[in-house]
């Protein structure tokens, strides 16, 4: 309205007014609009200087383009016909060369060539110079491979005499080839020399006219650029402004706005005196007819205004009375001469209609609060106790929450319930006598917060002294809160999905008691609190299940093992429930299998996946596969498992499981490890020195294809360490890998002579500071070695005749061992064993005796791969009973394969399992 106003004041005084006024409105919109119009001004120029500076622009930016095109054009005509002119005389200047023509003819052409043609093509910077024979084999070539080739095309112009050359488009661009003949004494062609050079070799003169080019262009468009604004201005001088039928309009339309708009807009010149005033700023001021001219002081005004508007100070928003109506008056001097304009706005119901604004303001403040501070976790308690901190005190002096017994277990609430557990509350004071979190709340059927529950709606206490169903509640108790200062209540139930998950309670003590109009962001608090709670209600349950799954599919006490001594530890990550796991496995021969895996991902999906994937672990082991074997199968397992899913219309798949697997043997110290994926382990020396192994690693499984899986065979000495361990353990979102294994390796090197256990822990609390993002399961198992004295082998000859002798020599140690109670049973069992390998198996043939602390391990090797299967004779039969008789005496007994054959156990139990009498077995009809 300044504007405005300047304008008018310049009219009235004769001033010459600016030929375009600019918009009314301003601030971010207003002048993003008029960039935009400059932007399409310039585009589109309405004067003739613009246009002519456009058509002036096109006209070089033509030429430019022109004259480029044409030096590129030049150039290449040029660079083709002096790439053929060198090509020539290189090619020219080799064949007429002294000895040219007597190396062609001698015995070895190509010895004598090569090396000059070498020399002449690095000296005069061609890309190849080839001799050839008359009939088109190669003598020489940059490549030595290409020696000796036949080349097709035709040289017959060559050979006649005269040069011939060609143009052709190489891999290196464009090139020219020259070829001429060689001619002995007698004018005889014995060869001919070919020639190459490409065109790009040669040297470009373009590169250096182009900035020429340019430079001119850029002058002209600079002189254009001038010229144009030169007309500009002369055009501008000439036409003095608009022309008279536009200055009418803008006089018209700048008059109509002046007294269409709501605001009060009054004129003044230097001395005071009005000059202009528009029909509201009359009617605000209720000034008298023909008021322009005179003082503003003589105008009726109260002292404060007239002075104001006569001095010409600048104002911004001062307030005055006038009559009745409260004015915002806003004051700026304008003209060299002196002159003020002065607007004048109505306030009076704007003030009563600001202070609705802010309490509505307040409540918009407080719901944007609540949807960015409630349910900022999945934790129940949390969520309440979030909401009682958004509410308080802001919407009320004290807030409670209570929630129905089964959704604090996770469980579905089932029915209307009026009995719950108060679990979260806040307030400006905390000796308020409200009832304590941890409080089981029961509410009689007519007590206004039971009716909320019930009907699903909020209910409004206004006044607590005098809500008689209220205080029958507890009337002790009610009597202390109203004694206490606390007058108002509302109380909201918490329902998500159409059921009843808790209630909430806004009390106030010091602010005005609630009204109706409160009702409706209490219940917008509620909403937003009860999905929150109800989805904490659901990540609870699917949590409580997921785990208790997964602690069913993790191994609860690790087996004793006499080859290793085991500690353990399993952290689930923050997100949840996830895929990491590890078992310890016994396996036939004192051998121990350690395995350790990990599934991505988190949740129910993840932990099924482990668990089937350590059950088919299980499997595996029990078939004794070797790791590599082993790991093979699980890829396709998982392969398996992906396609399932697929077929199904899944798109949960598994791609993405790691595992490592280890297989030791406490008898000779060596470890046999496989992993697809999976971190490498860390072995801890007996001297204390930490190393990584490099162990081959395959892909992830069910990423395999099919690969074979290679394996590590290392030799570990008596109490050594190896430390297995999930990638959750080294590696972290910001942590790399290589910083971890480092910090790895720090924390084992101080845990020298630690027990595994001791190693668990001492490796956790120097990993993880803070609870880990990602699953983490640490395994680490000291060896053993069995003493030598606990082994006993031998080799048994290919003839049933041995078997007694073997037999005897088996009964001594036994005697050595302190076993010779366990004798008998032995005896029988090497005898059917022995004697099988004997009569079905191949030499070599070997026994071994494993005595490992309760049990006896007796061993025969063989070099045939055929299975031995256990069936149930007949009564008539004469054989067949043997492995019945060793199954029934054994505590186990099973095959293993090797590179070389084949391995047949049986385990016994010794002390108070082992077997007793044995009479009725025998006797029994098998």
């Amino acid at each position: 309205m300044g504007r405005l106003g300047r304008y008018v004041l310049a009219s009235r005084r004769g001033d010459r007014v600016p030929p375009k006024a600019g918009p009314p409105e301003s601030g971010p919109e207003a002048r993003h609009h008029s960039a935009g119009r400059r932007v399409l001004s310039l585009l589109k120029p309405r004067s003739v200087a613009g246009q002519v500076f456009l058509l002036q622009l096109v006209v070089v930016l033509v030429l430019i383009a022109t004259a480029v095109v044409a030096l590129v054009i030049q150039d290449r005509n040029r660079a083709i016909q002096e790439a053929g002119d060198r090509s020539l005389v290189a090619a020219e200047a080799f064949a007429n060369a002294s000895g040219t023509a007597e190396a062609m003819t001698s015995d070895d052409p190509t010895a004598a060539l090569q090396p000059r043609a070498e020399a002449v093509r690095k000296e005069t910077g061609v890309d190849y110079v080839v001799a050839l024979s008359p009939y088109g084999f190669r003598w020489t070539h940059p490549d030595p491979d290409q020696i000796g080739k036949h080349v097709s095309t035709s040289y017959g112009e060559a050979l006649e005499g005269e040069p011939h050359q060609t143009t052709f488009d190489s891999s290196l661009g464009k090139a020219v080839d020259s070829t001429v003949a060689v001619f002995d004494e007698n004018g005889t062609a014995v060869g001919l020399v070919t020639v190459g050079v490409t065109v790009d070799k040669v040297t470009s003169v373009v590169q250096e006219q182009l900035p020429v080019v340019f430079a001119a262009g850029g002058v002209a468009l600079l002189l254009a650029a001038g010229g144009s604004a030169l007309v500009s201005g002369r055009l501008r001088r000439q036409t003095r402004g608009l022309d008279p039928v536009e200055m009418t309009r803008m006089y018209e339309h700048h008059d109509a706005v002046l007294h269409a708009v709501r605001e009060g807009v009054i004129i003044l010149d230097g001395d005071g005196r009005l000059l202009l005033v528009n029909d509201e700023a009359r009617r605000l001021l209720a000034l008298p007819p023909k008021a322009e001219g005179r003082p503003v002081t003589d105008l009726g005004l109260s002292p404060a205004l007239a002075g104001l508007l006569g001095s010409g100070r600048a104002a911004t928003d001062k307030v005055f009375l006038a009559g009745d109506i409260l004015l915002a008056v806003n004051v700026r001097p304008v003209g060299p001469k002196g002159g003020s304009v002065a607007t004048l706005r109505d306030t009076t119901e704007l003030r009563a209609l600001a202070g609705r604004a802010d309490v509505a303001g307040g409540r918009l403040q407080l719901l944007y609060e609540a949807s960015t501070r409630i349910g900022t976790t999945l934790d129940m308690k949390r969520t309440a106790e979030e909401l009682t901190e958004v509410a308080v005190p802001r919407f009320a002096d004290f807030a409670t929450v209570e929630l129905v017994e089964p959704v604090l277990l996770g469980d579905e609430p089932t029915g209307p319930r009026l009995d719950m557990r108060r679990i979260a509350a806040a307030g400006i004071r905390e000796d308020a006598p409200l009832y304590p979190v941890g409080t089981h709340m029961r509410y009689a059927p007519d007590n206004p917060v039971a009716i909320g529950m019930t009907t699903g709606r909020p209910v409004l206490v206004a006044h607590l002294d005098t809500a008689d169903r209220w205080r029958a509640q507890n009337p002790e108790r009610a009597q202390k809160v109203i004694t206490y200062g606390i007058h108002s209540m509302i109380s909201v139930p918490l329902q998500a999905r159409g059921q009843l998950l808790g209630v909430v309670e806004f009390w106030r003590s010091e602010q005005d008691p609630f009204e109706s109009d409160d009702l409706s962001p209490a219940e917008e608090l509620a909403a937003r609190t009860a999905v929150c709670i109800d989805n904490a209600r659901r990540y609870t349950r699917e949590h409580t299940t997921a785990v208790t799954l997964q602690r069913s599919l993790l191994p609860g006490a690790l087996p004793e093992v006499s080859a290793l001594e085991v500690g353990h530890r399993y952290l689930p990550a923050q997100a949840g429930v996830g895929g990491d796991w590890y078992d310890v496995i016994p396996l036939p021969g004192a051998r121990v299998a350690l395995v350790v895996g990990d599934v991505v991902g988190h949740g129910l999906h993840a932990a099924a996946t482990m668990g089937r994937l350590r059950t088919a672990v299980h499997n595996f082991a029990a078939l004794d596969l070797p790791p590599d074997e082993l790991v093979a199968h699980l890829d396709e397992l998982i392969t398996q498992i992906d396609q399932d899913a697929a077929a199904q219309g899944k798109t949960d798949t598994v791609t993405g499981a790691t595992c490592l697997y280890a297989v030791y043997d406490p008898v000779s110290g060596r470890c046999v490890l496989a992993r697809a994926g999976h971190p490498g382990p860390a072995l801890v020396s007996p001297d204390g020195s930490v190393t990584f192994p490099d162990i081959p690693v395959a892909p992830p499984l069910g990423a395999g294809g099919g690969l074979p899986v290679e394996t590590a065979d290392l030799r570990l000495a008596a109490n050594s360490r190896l430390v297995l361990y999930t990638d959750g353990l080294v590696e972290t979102r910001d942590r790399d890998i290589d910083i971890g294994l480092g910090m790895l390796r720090e924390a084992l090197a101080h845990t020298d002579g630690a027990s595994p256990d001791d190693t668990c822990r001492a490796v956790l609390d120097a990993m993880l500071r803070t609870r880990s993002n990602d699953d983490v399961a640490l395994l680490v198992a000291r060896t053993r070695l069995l003493d030598p004295e606990q082994v006993a082998e031998w080799e048994v000859p290919d003839d049933p005749a041995a078997v007694p002798r073997v037999r005897a020599e088996a009964t001594r140690r036994l005697a050595a061992w302190g076993l010779g109670e366990a004798a008998f049973t032995t005896e029988l069992i090497l005898s059917e064993l022995v004697t099988n390998a004997i009569r079905y198996g191949k030499s070599p043939i070997r026994l071994r005796l494993l005595h490992d602390r309760d049990s006896l391990i007796c061993e025969v090797a063989d070099g045939s791969s055929t299975s031995p299967h256990l069936r149930r004779a007949t009564f008539t039969d004469e054989g067949g009973r043997g492995l019945f008789l060793v199954a029934q005496l054994s505590r186990r007994w099973g095959t293993r394969y090797t590179d070389r054959g084949k391995i047949i156990w049986a385990e016994q139990v010794l002390g108070a399992g082992a077997a007793g009498d044995l009479s009725g077995l025998l006797m029994a009809e098998l």
